[in-house]
């Protein structure tokens, strides 16, 4: 029994351009009587659109040179014209096809330097030889494209399907790899197609009747050595990162291991000669003479300015801390690998839709103990403020797509759904957490706060507050910058990344890292008599967003080669959602690690 073998498109990208299209928007051949795959959230998000193609053969069948379809375009009609000049530009910006079969990506294999050979999961449509001669992208493949000012089309197909024989079950064969080589012919007899002749080109002044015939041929090859489990690996192994991740790793831990000599140190050093100190005067002459940050024990749980919006931003950041904990602990576990599609931004997204709860909690729980009272208020903007600013962002990006008419522009249906998600789950939960929040009474401090303020006496450069914040964010980007470039390459250079257990691991090195960094700060401002913690320990190691920021518009300048005021606008707009996230998150770890170590010292401190 011969088994039919499916070919799907996915949209087309390209590192050029941030806006995907839809395999039909190009006017390829098109499968119309198949119903198309259902989309999971995170693909809709990502603007993965999958649909079947008319590209069909039987295993084992070999086929050579078969014909799919011609399309035929008249340039003096102005819908004709119009679909050829978006063929062009597709060609220009080197858009690529990406083709799945199996649920695993067609790969185009090529040799690099070093003898090396590289395998891209997508193909381009065709290439660019400019007027002065110079071939562009993949028209460096072939020495005959040579014709100047031309475009060259890959209208031909060579599928090379792998396989391996299951002795023991049932099952028959499967396949482990599909390869595909993109080819250019002309074609001359359009019916009867044999594969022959020059390569297709089209000038770029051209005017009159142009036909381009699509053909394929496909051949199976019986490879024993890939097993199933492991048929993705070839695709990754020719990706050359894992040495830079662990010189990456290596890098973070020896940041860590100084930062973490440098907090022993303080602590059991110079804390413990304090504490040790300060216990032992009982004297009223030795009392006088307090200094460090013993003397601000009345004044370093004061209520911070602007309180409300403090707590909001932590309950905000607590639930995008678990909620990144979780999708990456799973994501190491391998349930979020590249081949289930989408899974990531899905986990991600309900993840954060349940987490409503621990975020209004701590918003409450902490507002409380600032003394708040307006608790109508601090649920609302928890459950408002930073969900609904990156709502408005990614709306008006949408709008943006919208108007591309790109494929990543969310349907109606789905942004609806998302507000559903949002107003009928996330923000009943974290009414709930605010309300358990708010019952639980305040935090007990372990000291008691003076009636009257004390004054901060005048500081030196360094423990005033900007300076602080600004060196505060450097040590945790550093731990993390190596993989940023990953990740990004991954969002913009439509790269697979799979490499989660780093992730995980730079995860947890950047937490450290915050902490420690911020405890650092903390105990030199109150040793200085600066009690004004809170705020200054979210944005010390908040500010590594800014630095984030910074090397985001660094990447885009020097890395990519996006052109167009839609992609660039599209670019900023989803970076400053990610900077905004990243806030948030890192801004939350250097409160909390703070609040522990300000608790801790005043709570072994023997206070008249």
């Amino acid at each position: 029994m011969l088994s039919t073998i499916e070919l799907f498109v996915n949209r087309l990208d390209s590192v050029e351009s941030v806006l995907p299209y839809e395999y039909t928007a190009f006017d390829f051949c098109s499968e119309k009587t198949m119903k198309r795959p259902s989309e999971n959230l995170g693909q809709v998000l990502f603007g993965e659109r999958i649909e079947p193609s008319p590209y069909k053969f039987e295993f084992k069948k070999p086929a050579v040179c078969q014909k799919v379809c011609t399309r035929t375009y008249d340039t003096s009609s102005p819908s004709d014209k119009a679909k050829l000049d978006f063929l062009k530009k597709g060609m220009l910006l080197n858009y690529q096809h990406h083709w799945i079969v199996d649920n695993m990506p067609v790969t185009w294999c090529y040799d690099v330097e070093d003898g090396q050979k590289f395998c891209n999961p997508g193909f381009p449509i065709g290439c660019y030889v400019t007027e002065g001669g110079r071939a562009k992208d993949a028209c460096v493949v072939n020495s005959n494209f040579k014709e100047k000012d031309a475009f060259y089309i890959f209208n031909h197909v060579d599928i090379t399907i792998h396989y391996h024989i299951v002795e023991h079950e049932q099952l028959g064969a499967r396949l482990v790899a599909a390869k595909i080589e993109p080819k250019s012919y002309e074609n001359p007899n359009d019916d009867n197609p044999d594969c022959a002749g020059g390569p297709k080109f089209l000038k770029n002044k051209y005017t009159g009747v142009f036909k381009i015939p699509y053909t394929y041929s496909v051949n199976f090859v019986e490879d024993k050595s890939i097993r199933w489990a492991s048929r993705w690996d070839y695709i990754l192994e020719s990706m050359p990162h894992t040495n830079i991740q662990w010189f990456s790793i290596m890098n973070s831990l020896v940041i860590v291991l100084f930062l973490s000599g440098m907090v022993a140190m303080i602590m059991l050093r110079t804390l413990h000669k304090d504490i040790a100190r300060y216990n032992q005067m009982d004297s009223v002459e030795d009392a006088q003479e307090e200094f460090g940050w013993k003397l601000v024990h009345g004044d370093v749980f004061r209520p911070p300015r602007k309180g409300m919006l403090l707590s909001v931003f932590l309950g905000s950041g607590t639930q995008i801390f678990i909620m990144t904990f979780v999708t990456l602990f799973f994501a190491c576990l391998g349930f979020l690998s590249p081949a289930n599609r989408g899974a990531l931004m899905t986990c991600a997204v309900v993840l954060w839709v349940l987490l409503g709860t621990p975020a209004g909690y701590v918003a409450a729980r902490l507002y409380k103990s600032f003394g708040g009272e307006k608790w109508k208020t601090n649920v609302l903007l928890t459950a408002f403020l930073c969900p609904g600013v990156v709502f408005a962002d990614f709306f008006v990006m949408n709008l943006i797509l919208w108007g591309e008419g790109s494929s990543a522009a969310m349907p109606f249906g789905t942004l609806v759904a998302i507000l559903a998600l949002w107003f009928c789950i996330s923000v009943p939960l974290t009414f709930i957490g605010a309300y358990f929040g708010f019952k639980k009474a305040g935090i007990e401090h372990p000291v008691r706060t003076n009636q009257i303020p004390r004054q901060i006496p005048e500081q030196s450069f360094y423990t005033k507050p900007l300076p602080g914040i600004v060196m505060g964010g450097i040590l945790p980007f550093g731990c993390i910058f190596i993989q940023l470039f990953f990740i990004l390459n991954s969002i913009w250079s439509h790269q697979m990344y799979y490499m989660f257990g780093f992730l995980f691991l730079v995860f947890i090195i950047l937490v450290i890292t915050c902490s420690e960094a911020t405890i650092l700060l903390c105990y030199f401002h109150l040793c200085a008599e600066d009690y004004h913690w809170q705020w200054r320990s979210f944005l010390t190691s908040g500010f590594t967003a800014v630095y984030f920021l910074v090397y985001a518009i660094h990447y885009f300048f020097s890395k990519l080669q996006i052109t167009g005021l839609a992609s660039t606008i599209l670019y900023f707009g989803y970076t400053m959602i990610m900077a905004l996230i990243f806030f948030l998150f890192t801004g939350t770890i250097g409160f909390f690690a703070c609040f522990w170590f300000v608790t801790k010292i005043y709570s072994v401190v023997k206070v008249d």
